[in-house]
């Protein structure tokens, strides 16, 4: 008996009116609006913070009263991160993402994409004159696949040191004709003024400070776009 009443309890509290009931495991949220984050490491959290800016952004949403699933194929972070999930991949360039971005974005079908990526393609100097072009086919292939989806685009943070440091330059100001050229559910975001090259942790990877500095610039960006942090459902409705 107590067994049963235990069971019911449990239940209660992962039960919201209109939803399912969702398990309490990592990685997993009990609902809300799907938001993707998608990058490299950065995104990921690589040292010295797993959950990177994931983890004050989760908790700013929270805290404004805003229901959000981010999903992705990966999880990680500590418990402060109320949702683990990601498609953040250490190493990876744009291209790489975008080999995959089909198959991630069908699996998971998000609302909102907050993508930072580029990163990989400077440190590894992988035809770096051609990033923004390889940078456009990704979006080309988000959109194509979810035509309603709000992506976030951002202009990649600093690294210590040149010719890094002015290379992230060249792509940041390529990136943004890029991402005007693409319609209205793609917007720039200016990361990269938020960080300094004393906010790294390693001289590419930010450190907690750093990852911190990050969360509110992709907040504001969030509720600028308001149609961003609504079931894709209720703000077509909305929108007549």
């Amino acid at each position: 008996m107590l067994g049963i009443l235990l069971a019911t309890l449990v239940g209660a509290v992962f039960a919201l009116p209109g939803t399912a009931a969702v398990a309490a495991v990592p990685g997993e949220s009990n609902g809300g609006v799907r938001i993707m984050p998608l990058g490299d490491s950065i995104t990921d959290g690589f040292t010295p913070y797993p959950g990177g800016y994931r983890v004050n952004l989760w908790q700013r949403l929270a805290a404004g009263g805003y229901r959000v699933d981010f999903v992705g194929s990966l999880t990680n972070g500590p418990a402060a991160l109320g949702d683990h999930d990601h498609e953040g991949h250490s190493g990876w360039r744009i291209d790489q993402l975008d080999a995959n971005i089909v198959n991630w974005l069908n699996a998971t079908d998000p609302r909102t994409v907050l993508l930072h990526i580029g990163t990989n393609d400077i440190n590894q100097n992988y035809d770096v004159a051609h990033a923004p072009d390889r940078l456009s086919a990704l979006i080309d292939h988000i959109l194509g696949t979810k035509p309603g989806v709000e992506l976030f685009v951002a202009q990649i943070i600093t690294e210590q040191g040149e010719p890094h440091a002015s290379m992230v330059n060249t792509y940041n100001a390529a990136i943004a004709g890029v991402v005007r050229s693409k319609g209205s559910h793609v917007h720039l975001v200016d990361m990269h003024s938020a960080l300094t090259a004393a906010d790294l942790a390693d001289g590419v990877h930010p450190s907690k400070a750093g990852y911190d500095k990050m969360a509110p610039v992709w907040y504001d960006a969030l509720r600028s776009v308001p149609a961003s942090l609504r079931p894709l459902r209720a703000s077509s409705a909305a929108n007549g």
